[in-house]
């Protein structure tokens, strides 16, 4: 079996927190996804930062596009790798 890496991009730290919870409780994941901040180039200031949720699906039993759609509800989107 092979892992996928999975990066959900949200707008805000708010809206990242709220979908890493929610993440676990709508695809039963066994571990929590990693919170990132990510600063745009050559900006300082925290709002001007996206957050990034990493998940590691081992196997590749997540479904992307159900994914998409989930970044979606929180003004989102998912990186394709």
């Amino acid at each position: 079996m092979s892992e996928v890496r999975h990066v959900l991009v949200l707008p805000d730290r708010d809206a990242a927190e709220e979908a890493a919870e929610a993440l676990g409780e709508r695809f039963g994941l066994d571990e929590e996804p990693q919170l990132v901040r990510d600063a745009l180039a050559g900006e300082d200031d925290a709002e001007d930062a996206q957050w990034l949720l990493v998940l590691h699906d081992e196997g590749g039993s997540l479904d992307p596009s159900a994914l998409d759609e989930f970044a979606g509800e929180w003004d989102g989107w998912r990186e394709e790798p």
